[in-house]
């Protein structure tokens, strides 16, 4: 004897009629397709999954994406020099030579004012053949006579005071050429952080003018990013060294920092 019990299936919560709508669409679309081609019921229940995950997001809250500018100035409190020397003689040692001699000067005459080892840095070294001038005899074949050595040298003044007297030690121990002057910041970090909360406030007053505008109010934040932030160090001139004179006034003025950050922010519609 065979005992049937009677069955009910549990309730199930009822799709809005933006996600019915959808389910409905898909289904149209489906349903002549897998029937000409046997479509399996794995891949049908794949495609309804498709079209609920649709409805869902239809259906998502709403949302707004700002972006929001700060800045924080500063002024700068070290100095780097980018220097160099550069020595020709009738032959590679004899022009290295020279240009160990005299790059040993300038380091010599800058840590005697007080500057630390570690803001001397030496970069750019090259040995280079020096040929015969053949602008009058272009077809002639080419012939080295002599060489040139360059030698750079990075230096860093932690005491701006000091400016002044460091250009002039360089001049006097032999630096001919000069790369540049650029001016940095030492702790950067709390004025950055002044930057970053300028930035997310403005980013704020721009999403609550937006939702204002469109009669709705703004939620909670769904999501922060920041963009790349920083200022960078600011190069002020390049000369020849031979055409620049040392008491020459140099002004480290005000350096910028700047954040940008990117927030999205939840919209609530007024009841």
């Amino acid at each position: 004897m065979q005992v049937r019990f009677p069955y009910s299936p549990p309730p199930q919560k009822q799709p809005t009629a933006a996600a019915e709508t959808t389910l409905e669409r898909i289904r149209a679309r489906i349903t002549p397709f897998a029937v000409a081609t046997g479509l399996t019921v794995i891949a049908f229940a794949g495609l309804l999954n498709q079209a609920q995950a649709e409805a869902a997001t239809a259906t998502a809250s709403p949302s707004i994406l700002v972006t929001g500018q700060g800045t924080a100035s500063l002024v700068p409190d070290i100095a780097a020099l980018n220097l160099r020397v550069v020595t020709p003689g009738d032959s590679a040692p004899e022009a290295l030579d020279a240009n160990s001699e005299q790059l040993s000067k300038i380091i010599a005459s800058l840590t005697k004012i007080g500057l630390e080892e570690r803001d001397l840095q030496t970069s750019g070294f090259s040995i280079n053949p020096r040929y015969a001038d053949r602008r009058e005899t272009p077809d002639a074949p080419l012939k080295i006579i002599g060489y040139e050595v360059r030698n750079g040298l990075t230096v860093k003044v932690r005491d701006l005071a000091k400016l002044s007297s460091v250009l002039d030690q360089v001049v006097k121990a032999g630096a001919n050429e000069m790369g540049g002057i650029s001016f940095e910041v030492s702790n950067p970090e709390a004025p950055l952080n002044d930057a970053r909360k300028a930035a997310v406030k403005d980013a704020r007053a721009k999403a609550e003018l937006y939702a204002e505008a469109a009669g709705a109010q703004l939620g909670k934040i769904l999501l922060i990013t920041e963009q790349s932030a920083g200022g960078g160090p600011a190069p002020m001139y390049k000369a020849e060294m031979a055409m620049m004179r040392a008491d020459v006034p140099i002004q480290a003025g005000e350096e910028t920092l700047s954040a940008s950050v990117t927030i999205r922010f939840e919209l609530i519609q007024p009841k």
